[in-house]
């Protein structure tokens, strides 16, 4: 892999983690387009690193009230809206870290074809969609059972090309949530699960034998983290007032020209 490969994969991974459009398709674009090759179970691991250091430097504020109400609701026993956020992220995320870890090998071998990604690209977004449309006017609190039902939607982010931005923002939607708070909430639960899924890449990397461009994953890393923080912020600033609309069109697109590679 060469510099500029690195810094282009690096980006689309920053741009594509958190929004509502996936990753994996943006992801095997270049390599079929430009005949790159495969870029590498390390350097997987450290755009998603990068992708979570993001996502923690952005939200360090609110993940600080988050740990002060569960410590205070743990030692005095008073719960707060920060402390209830904070259980329901933690439920949210209990459901893909043992599927992920038992499913992954055979995510990788059987579901990463180009026919699946453009399939999942384009229904997944089609359901963004109606649920935006459907979306409840007035936003609801959220619950441990609806935080559960985002949880349960997150695992179909799995199949490559779902988008977990994008399914998780689809059922906040659907259980009531506004469009900033179904974002700000796919947000926060990525934390745990980009941090789980990247444990679950360094263990395998620690068993495989392919060699380290150290230079092409600090790169990779930095350019990821980034692209990505600045992806959020541009994402909370304008969803409210944009709606997923424009998502669902990019990603009708993007699953037409996956098709169109396809024949």
């Amino acid at each position: 892999m060469d510099l500029l490969q690195a810094i282009v994969l690096a980006l689309v991974q920053g741009i594509t983690e958190f929004l509502p459009i996936s990753s994996s398709g943006h992801l095997i674009l270049p390599g079929k387009l430009l005949g790159w090759p495969d870029q590498g179970l390390a350097f997987d691991t450290a755009v998603h690193l990068g992708s979570l250091v993001a996502v923690l430097v952005y939200f360090r504020t609110q993940l600080r009230d988050l740990l002060a109400g569960v410590i205070h609701h743990a030692t005095q026993g008073e719960s707060s809206e920060a402390s209830r956020l904070a259980y329901n992220v933690a439920i949210a995320s209990l459901p893909i870290i043992p599927l992920g870890y038992f499913a992954r090998f055979v995510i990788e071998a059987e579901l990463r074809s180009l026919e699946v990604i453009a399939g999942t690209t384009i229904v997944f977004g089609l359901a963004l969609l109606l649920a935006d449309h459907y979306r409840k006017q007035e936003s609801s609190p959220l619950t441990p059972l609806k935080a559960l039902a985002v949880g349960v939607a997150q695992c179909f982010a799995l199949i490559p090309g779902t988008s977990r931005s994008g399914i998780t923002m689809t059922m906040a939607l659907l259980v009531g949530q506004s469009r900033t708070e179904a974002a700000r909430f796919s947000l926060l639960i990525a934390i745990p699960t980009i941090a789980g899924a990247a444990a679950l890449k360094l263990w395998d990397l620690s068993r495989a034998t392919e060699p380290v461009q150290w230079g092409e994953l600090l790169i990779g890393t930095t350019v990821a983290g980034l692209s990505a923080y600045a992806c959020i912020a541009w994402l909370l600033a304008v969803v409210e007032r944009i709606g997923y609309l424009p998502f669902v069109i990019y990603r009708m697109i993007l699953g037409i020209i996956l098709l169109v590679m396809i024949v």
